[in-house]
């Protein structure tokens, strides 16, 4: 499986292939890497964005502080400040796994393999996941008060696995989860089983009056 040295940038969240990443950039470390892409030509302005585990700092040795899945992000518009800061924009493409650190720059760099997108055996995944999504939304907007807006469910596995998985309130082990599934088979299967027990649970809480939900003793927490 080929191989590249990519720069990466971890972040608390994920990312997935065709969502977009809205980042500022004021670290001295990230400038250098703003720079370092400003310089090569536009179509290569792109960098691994990575799921840190724990903590808001990774280490060069941190290794085991980050997940060992990310997903590639090529800037689509970046605007330079006059104090050197940078607020770009971005969109993921291509998921990755790690394999070695590189720590020579003032930013962390990996040598990544590229991970195939299979589609897998979906059989009736799309329609089953589509109807859950659709329930869950309906769910979180019994709750907010307002309809939930996402774009048109497409009909392909692939699409439709990372759409539910950008889209979706979930805690990011389980958006990791989904990212580093194999195939949209296998995300997919994934999402149906989250979504069932999600949408079950935001019914359940839409059903308690909201005088019994403030009157819930506060968590020690």
């Amino acid at each position: 499986m080929p191989t590249s040295l990519i720069p990466l940038f971890p972040l608390g969240t994920v990312l997935f292939p065709g969502a977009p990443l809205a980042l500022h950039i004021f670290e001295d470390r990230y400038r250098t890497l703003m720079a370092d892409l400003l310089a090569v030509p536009e179509a290569d302005r792109s960098f691994g964005v990575i799921t840190i585990r724990s903590g808001r700092e990774v280490g060069v040795d941190g290794v085991n502080a980050l997940h060992d899945v990310g997903c590639m992000a090529v800037i689509t518009q970046v605007t330079g400040s006059a104090d050197g800061t940078f607020d770009l924009q971005s969109v993921g493409t291509q998921r990755f796994r790690i394999l070695t650190l590189d720590s020579e720059l003032p930013y962390l760099r990996a040598t990544v393999e590229w991970l195939p997108e299979p589609t897998g055996n979906v059989g009736a995944l799309n329609d089953l996941v589509a109807e859950r999504y659709a329930a869950y939304r309906d769910a979180l907007g019994g709750i907010r008060g307002v309809a939930f807006d996402v774009p048109e469910v497409p009909s392909d596995a692939r699409l439709l696995s990372y759409l539910v998985a950008a889209t979706v309130i979930a805690e990011n082990r389980d958006k990791q989860r989904f990212l580093a599934e194999y195939d949209a088979a296998g995300r997919l299967a994934a999402e149906a089983r989250w979504l069932t027990v999600e949408s079950m649970l935001l019914r359940e809480l839409s059903a308690v009056p909201a005088g019994r939900l403030l009157d819930a003793p506060a968590s020690p927490n």
